[in-house]
């Protein structure tokens, strides 16, 4: 075994021997890392309190019919009624509720069916599946009764047709586990070239139609209204308007706008009623109701006397709240933008080696242990391993790296990433959702469907503000009929009330804004795992980083050759490289991969032998070459003095140094250290200008720790070294209790119970499947520069947030009382609340200006600043 100076304080030496920091930050261990970012397991979680890892199950199902904060707080409630249930959340923005459950208390399909109960619908989708095998009606009813044991899952097996209609919940099954079912019973299914995702998009695409018709049906039938109101105001007398001014006429007119285009607000405020709560639907349907019976009787009942018509103000409001859904509903999709790129990164279909030749499959049949073959200029389908062939690889995508990287029999490949030049052959090894880009984006969405506690607050407000803007009506109603006794006034100043107040704003004031920051986060390579984490992120005081892996790059190199008089460099390398090749330390193989990058041709070595704890003695050439510290120089006769000023000045720049002789003459001194990566000191002043303390924290010796902070920027006194694995979660609690809130940054498995520890806990993508579960923030890529994006991210979409949040609330407490006082129209109180959604998911859209990167020198992605999760240009 090799060592450094006799003392054995060197930074490198230590990881490798015994601190277990040392890590390869290659590649192809970033795939494997980063395909398990979301992956389950025993890692250390960053809640103090939680379910058994054996028990707990995580479902997430699309929720249909939701239209403001109130109903999101009205389902999350019901489910965490449910016994199991641990803990739901429903997101308005993403349409989806995540839920967290026990399931050997309580299976999906009742989540689903109380979310019915509660007035509101789980999207599912519909998949025909073409079955092969099938030999009798029996063969039908076992794949049957097999494919409805799945959960979520109803379907029907027709044996003439030999195909299986089946209607399931996506969440919960994908088409690929049917198939996959299917052939478990002994047949084979193939399914349809429209795979879930196009089906999304089809329903959504749908559903904007559908809104679309009835806006326009709506605004058809308005539009005379309106004329008709403006002719009354400006007393235009004409035919036309004296006709659209006839009670009877307007009766027409605006009932089907109430009770066709507006039905769903009152099949919406029947549920919530039902169910003892109210949200916007409610006071839709009060408002506009309000008006149409109103003017009902009036020309019902004429000889009542009632003053005017107000048939225009029902449907003009409703339309109003119809055009602003759909602009909602389209900014909604805006906000959602990085996950449709992300999802369109995964090729359609894989061309597969079956039965000796090559079929195009869809992506969702490629099985564990495919061989599958890829031409140049194609998208990798899935994870593997190269069985033949050799090619560049652009993985820009999952590093932000620019320059491909070569791929040869034995290397892995990322799913979704692009093959440049050659064709090559590999074997499956990671298929459906357990590949890279599949958990990148399960991490994207479960933070876009998680809450920030900014957010649970505003849904508190939200939940008990209908109640309480009804109650406002109500007293509006009163006061205004006891002090005028004119029941026209006090009916139109309750429905300004009751539209004017409709909190949807407020509910979307923060989940807009996280969509689209943790969409952001993750097109620069940086995986936010919630809400919280991404608000929590923009409040740190300070940032401990740890050093192997982290600063510097994990991998040690040969830095330095000095030589005494008569012996060259080059020669005195060759010689120590030759007899190094013998060890497996990772500071020999450093000055191997020195000598072979130089292209030297080494020598055979003879009699190899490592002396523990002081070096190795080898015969090259010859010529008995020792290779360790100043004790192994002075045992074999050998006076290291003529190279101590060098070794100590190579000490104090924190690196291994290695003293050589040949046949008993000092011949040299050899130098090996983790080097420092090129971003880290850029990194660090940044994250210094920002405000933050940073700090360093090593296992390594106090003057090797020192040395590379000098060379990084950080303060001696914020050097934390020699510190072992287990103290580090201690380390930054103490920092804790001091009051600073800490982000503890790290790769390794002994960075683990740190990270979780502290206040935000970033993992190097680059690291160890542990240190990045039990993370809060997973950087892709290894560079430092990712945590100060990360911060202003965080900054930035906590200030849209708060934006939203003003406005919202803005526009509430100053709308109520001008309605309550008379001073708003109940028309342009609907303008102004349909409007006022829309302004505040188009401010959280406006984010996707924001570039986290602007200002680095060189951003590592390609192009400059361009995403680094962005489809590469092939």
């Amino acid at each position: 075994m090799m060592t450094g100076n006799s003392t054995g304080d060197t930074g490198v030496e230590n990881k490798a021997m015994g601190g277990g920091e040392n890590r390869a930050a290659g590649m192809n261990e970033a795939a494997g890392a980063i395909a398990n970012v979301a992956g389950g397991g025993a890692a250390p979680t960053k809640a103090p309190a939680h379910v058994s890892a054996h028990t707990a199950a995580r479902v997430s199902l699309n929720v249909r019919g939701m239209t403001c904060a109130a109903c999101a707080a009205r389902i999350e409630k019901g489910l965490n009624r449910l016994p199991g249930v641990q803990e739901a959340t429903v997101n308005l923005a993403t349409e989806r509720a995540s839920i967290s459950y026990d399931p050997a208390q309580i299976q999906p399909e009742a989540m689903a069916a109380k979310i019915r109960d509660l007035g509101y619908d789980v999207a599912v989708e519909r998949v025909q599946l073409s079955i092969v095998g099938m030999t009798c009606a029996n063969c039908a009813a076992r794949i049957e009764r097999g494919l409805n044991k799945l959960p979520g899952v109803t379907a029907t097996v027709n044996f003439g047709a030999e195909t299986a209609h089946v209607t399931y919940v996506p969440g919960l099954v994908a088409p690929g586990d049917l198939v996959r079912r299917v052939k478990e019973l002994g047949y084979e299914a193939f399914l349809p070239r429209e795979d879930d995702t196009e089906a999304e998009r089809s329903a959504r695409a749908s559903d904007l139609v559908r809104k679309r018709r009835l806006l326009g049906l709506s605004a058809g039938l308005s539009l005379p209204l309106l004329l008709a109101m403006i002719g009354h105001i400006l007393h235009i007398d004409n035919p036309v308007i004296h006709w659209l001014s006839n009670g009877w006429v307007q009766l027409a007119l605006a009932t089907p706008v109430q009770f066709y285009a507006g039905w769903q607000f009152y099949v919406d405020s029947y549920y919530n009623l039902k169910n003892r709560s109210a949200n916007m639907s409610v006071l839709v349907a009060l408002g506009t109701s309000a008006a149409y019976f109103y003017s009902l009787a009036a020309v019902l009942f004429p000889a009542l006397g009632i003053d005017g018509l107000y048939f225009e103000t029902s449907a003009i409001l409703i339309t109003l709240i119809l055009l602003g859904k759909l602009l909602e509903a389209q900014a909604k999709g805006r906000t959602s933008a990085a996950i449709k790129k992300l999802m369109g990164l995964q090729p359609k279909t894989a061309r597969v080696v079956r039965g000796g030749a090559e079929v195009d499959v869809p992506i969702a049949e490629v099985q564990v242990g495919d061989v599958i073959v890829v031409r140049p200029g194609e998208r990798i389908p899935v994870d593997g391993v190269v069985l033949e062939g050799r090619s560049t690889v652009d993985e820009s995508m999952i590093t932000g790296e620019s320059m491909p990287v070569e791929k040869g029999p034995g290397d892995e490949v990322v799913g979704a990433t692009v093959n440049r030049h050659g064709t090559f052959r590999f074997q499956a090894t990671r298929v459906g959702k357990d590949t890279a880009l599949a958990q990148i984006i399960r991490v994207v969405e479960e933070a876009q469907g998680s809450k920030a506690p900014i957010q649970r607050l505003a849904d508190v407000v939200s939940s008990y503000f209908v109640p309480a803007v009804v109650g406002v009506a109500v007293v509006t109603f009163v006061a205004w009929y006891a002090s005028t006794g004119d029941l026209t006034r006090s009916l139109l100043n309750m429905t300004a009330v009751l539209v004017i107040a409709c909190p949807c704003a407020l509910g979307l004031a923060t989940p807009t804004a996280i969509m689209v920051g943790t969409g952001l986060g993750a097109e620069h390579g940086i995986l936010f795992k919630g809400g919280e984490h991404l608000e929590r992120t923009h409040q740190l005081d300070a940032v401990v980083l740890d050093k192997t892996g982290t600063i510097t790059k994990g991998e040690p190199e040969l830095t330095d050759i000095e030589t005494t008089e008569g012996f060259d460099p080059g020669q005195v390398l060759s010689w120590v490289a030759a007899a190094e090749r013998g060890s497996e330390h990772p500071l020999a193989q450093a000055i191997v991969a020195a000598a072979e990058r130089r292209r030297m041709t080494l020598a055979a070595a003879h009699d190899f032998e490592a002396i523990p704890g002081h070096g190795i003695r080898a015969v090259v050439d010859g010529k008995t070459v020792l290779v360790g510290n100043r004790k192994l120089m002075r045992d074999n006769g050998i006076d290291p003095a003529p190279l101590e000023d060098v070794l100590e000045r190579l000490e104090e720049e924190g690196k291994t140094a290695m003293l050589a002789a040949v046949d008993g003459q000092l011949a040299g001194a050899v130098a090996v250290a983790d080097t420092v990566k090129e971003s880290s000191a850029e990194a660090i002043a940044m994250l210094r200008r920002m405000g933050l303390r940073v700090m360093m924290i090593t296992g390594d010796n106090r003057r090797t720790a020192r040395a590379i902070a000098r060379q990084v920027g950080i303060a001696e006194e914020d050097v934390m070294a020699e510190v072992l694995p287990e103290e580090k979660a201690g380390a930054v609690q103490r920092l804790q209790a001091q009051g600073l809130r800490v982000a503890m940054v790290g790769d390794g498995i002994n960075d683990a119970p740190a990270l979780a520890a502290a206040n935000v806990g970033i993992a190097i993508g680059t690291g160890t499947d542990v240190a990045i579960e039990a993370a809060d923030v997973t950087l892709i890529r290894g560079d430092l520069r990712g945590i100060v994006a990360a911060i202003r991210l965080s900054r930035a979409t906590m200030g849209k947030i708060r934006q939203n949040l003003f406005w919202a609330l803005i526009y509430n407490s100053l709308g109520i009382p001008f309605a309550a006082l008379g001073l708003l129209n109940p028309i342009i109180a609907g303008a102004a609340m349909a409007l006022s959604s829309v302004s505040v998911v188009t401010n959280s859209t406006l984010l996707r200006r924001f570039n986290p990167e602007s200002g680095f020198k060189s951003a590592p992605e390609t192009g400059g600043n361009e995403p680094a999760l962005q489809a590469a240009e092939v």
